[in-house]
């Protein structure tokens, strides 16, 4: 019985953990720019030639 006590503190702790780096994330901007990626594809990026040496 203390084996299942031991593994609901892991995961309490674990859920924690992932629980405060989510924050953390959303707090400094990770998730801000949800425009540009869907509209990304519609642009073309222009290749600059290099010029060729012999």
């Amino acid at each position: 019985m203390t084996i299942i006590y031991l593994l609901i503190a892991i995961s309490l702790t674990v859920a924690v953990i992932f629980l405060s780096s989510f924050l953390w994330a959303v707090k400094s901007g990770q998730y801000e720019d949800d425009y540009t990626p869907s509209v990304r594809i519609l642009f073309e990026e222009e290749k600059e030639e290099q010029p060729h040496q012999n």
